[in-house]
């Protein structure tokens, strides 16, 4: 029996990991959810979209999953505050990992991950929470990516590479082995 996920948010990321979720993972999606001020339709694929601020009455933790289905908006700090939220009102928080990514079997993570097609996540890796890896990145051998981060696409990430809280990765930008990059950074796409 699959178990019942709620996805928040009702935008192209939450549509996309509706996608996913459904047709690669042992999720059914039984719902959405959204913050009263942004509640503007009430269904999403023929779901139910349901308020936030009431979710644990009408869905609850104990019966339900959540993933957070969020970009980088301020990075990152709009889907931590509604990740530490859910934490807070007692939901697990999904990973998905894409059957078409290669993540070797001592990677470490938390929750709240998502990782699209075509990644690459070496050994000796360790992944944070609350982690977005879009499709097509390498993820070097001992590197650690702490949690709130945005990783989008045909990012090369070295060896031994350590990645703070809260940044934004831009499309093709490789990071070279060794180095550190603190909280906080916004490296733009090509770089």
């Amino acid at each position: 029996m699959k178990k019942k996920l709620i996805i928040f948010g009702d935008s192209a990321f939450a549509e996309i990991a509706y996608e996913y979720f459904t047709h690669d993972s042992d999720y059914t999606v039984v719902a959405f959810t959204v913050e009263n001020e942004f509640f503007i339709k009430s269904e999403l694929f023929d779901l139910p979209i349901h308020p936030f601020e009431d979710i644990t009455n009408i869905l609850p933790p104990n019966e339900y999953d959540m993933h957070i289905a969020l970009t980088y908006s301020k990075l990152n700090r709009v889907r931590m505050k509604i990740y530490n939220l859910a934490k807070s009102k007692g939901y697990f928080l999904a990973n998905y990992i894409s059957s078409k990514s290669f993540v070797w079997k001592n990677v470490e993570m938390g929750d709240n991950i998502f990782i699209f097609e075509d990644n690459t996540v070496q050994p000796f890796v360790k992944l944070g929470s609350n982690i977005v890896l879009w499709s097509g990145n390498h993820i070097g051998h001992h590197s650690s990516i702490d949690s709130h981060n945005f990783i989008s696409s045909q990012v090369v990430i070295s060896g031994f590479v350590n990645i703070g809280k809260s940044n934004f990765i831009g499309v093709n930008s490789t990071l070279a082995n060794n180095i550190d990059i603190g909280d906080d950074t916004f490296i733009g796409a090509g770089a």
